[in-house]
Order: structure tokens, then C-alpha cells, then sequence
């Protein structure tokens, strides 16, 4: 599997949050995990419901795949979002996700964010 390939379609997804492209990244019995979803959400349709109610309360967001290391079972990636807050403002933040596969989909996704002062790639 090509990771950054794999890796690059998927921030996609999030950034045009296309719920149904989306899941199917991930396996019927996926486990996902993120700062909103400390106890995780299970299952492919409970993680469908979950990204159909997050993007309706979020504003616009571009994922940017920064770099991707290749695991055993998977990968570790990091991304750089740049949320749209209005104005012609925006906020940063950098992620890193561990993406453990189940063949050729996602089996668990554990997601780590925090707040970025300014773009990094301006710095």
C-alpha cells in the first residue's frame, strides 16, 4: 500500500467532509479515537453518525498532509489544518494520527491535536 497516497485521500475526505467517502476508509468494526471522542466510537455507521454531526458544527477545514512513517500494521501521520474562523481569519492546528490497518481500510484510528500560533509553514 502506498501510505502517502492512502494518507492524501483521505485528509481529503476530511477536508471536503464527505462523510460517505469518508467511512469507507474505515472497517465495518473500526475503533476511532479523538479529543472529542476520548472514549472512542465503534463501528463504522456509530463513526458515520459521529462525523455527520462534527462537520455540521465546524467551520471550514484544510487538512495538509505533512509526513507519514510506515509501522508495523499501519501508519503514523501528520497533518497541519487551517480552520476558516471569518473575516478572513484563521486558526492552525497540527495533527498526528496512528492509523493501524485492517487489510486495506482502517481498523483503529487514534487522533492527537493541539493549537498552532501561526501557519508552520510561514515560520
Amino acid at each position: 500500500m502506498d501510505i502517502e497516497d492512502f494518507n492524501r485521500r483521505w485528509l481529503q475526505a476530511w477536508t471536503d467532509k464527505d462523510v460517505a467517502t469518508l467511512v469507507q476508509f474505515y472497517a465495518e468494526d473500526t475503533e476511532y479515537f479523538d479529543a472529542e471522542m476520548t472514549s472512542g466510537v465503534r463501528g463504522r455507521e456509530a463513526l458515520r453518525a459521529y462525523l455527520t454531526e462534527l462537520f455540521a458544527a465546524t467551520p471550514p477545514m484544510r487538512y495538509d498532509p505533512d509526513e507519514t512513517w510506515a509501522i508495523d500494521g499501519g501508519y503514523c501521520g501528520r497533518w497541519i489544518c487551517t480552520i476558516e474562523t471569518g473575516n478572513d481569519s484563521k486558526n492552525y492546528m497540527r495533527g498526528f494520527d496512528l492509523v493501524l490497518m485492517d487489510g486495506d481500510v482502517i481498523g483503529r484510528n487514534e487522533v492527537y491535536i493541539h493549537q498552532l500560533p501561526a501557519d508552520p509553514r510561514e515560520a
